[in-house]
């Protein structure tokens, strides 16, 4: 242990020792990630998207090659659950309490290409986000009834996963 230097790089994390604490960021992952797939000039957009944006099925754009495609949603996703300031929006305070909470929400036959639902959720523990996704659901329902009902069995399963 005596012959290692002090940590710098971890995991894509990168790591600086100052006197006022340590530091971490992953604009140098983050970078090269954007270079890796050729996107270094691509143009930013506010998160979250405005929600009157209507996106639609782009008949006359270029296929997509899938392992590209899946090399930077791979990424994308780590770079996400790696994030070291998600821990400051979802740490507890002394005082929160623990009561786990959860909504969920559903579009019915949102898609105008093929008419799948798209469904959503989040769960709090307390007055803290600790989980939400958003997702088109995988088959085409007759009803809203159906629709809630897949959209409520999931939201179901999301806690009783987080309480166990």
């Amino acid at each position: 242990m005596s012959m290692m230097s002090e940590l710098t790089f971890f995991l894509g994390l990168q790591v600086r020792h100052l006197e006022t604490g340590i530091f971490i960021n992953q604009a140098k992952y983050t970078k090269e990630l954007l270079k890796k797939f050729g996107l270094e000039n691509c143009s930013t957009a506010s998160t979250p998207m405005n929600s009157s944006s209507k996106l639609d099925k782009d008949e006359g754009g270029q296929n997509v090659y899938i392992i590209a495609y899946r090399g930077i949603i791979d990424s994308l996703l780590y770079l996400t659950t790696s994030r070291p300031n998600i821990l400051f929006g979802v740490g507890y305070p002394i005082d929160s309490s623990f009561n786990l909470i959860s909504y969920s929400s559903v579009h019915y036959a949102a898609c105008k290409i093929d008419r799948k639902s798209t469904s959503g959720m989040c769960q709090f523990l307390g007055d803290r986000l600790i989980s939400w996704f958003s997702k088109k659901q995988a088959s085409i329902t007759m009803s809203i009834v159906d629709v809630e009902y897949l959209a409520v069995g999931s939201c179901c399963a999301q806690l009783m996963w987080i309480q166990q």
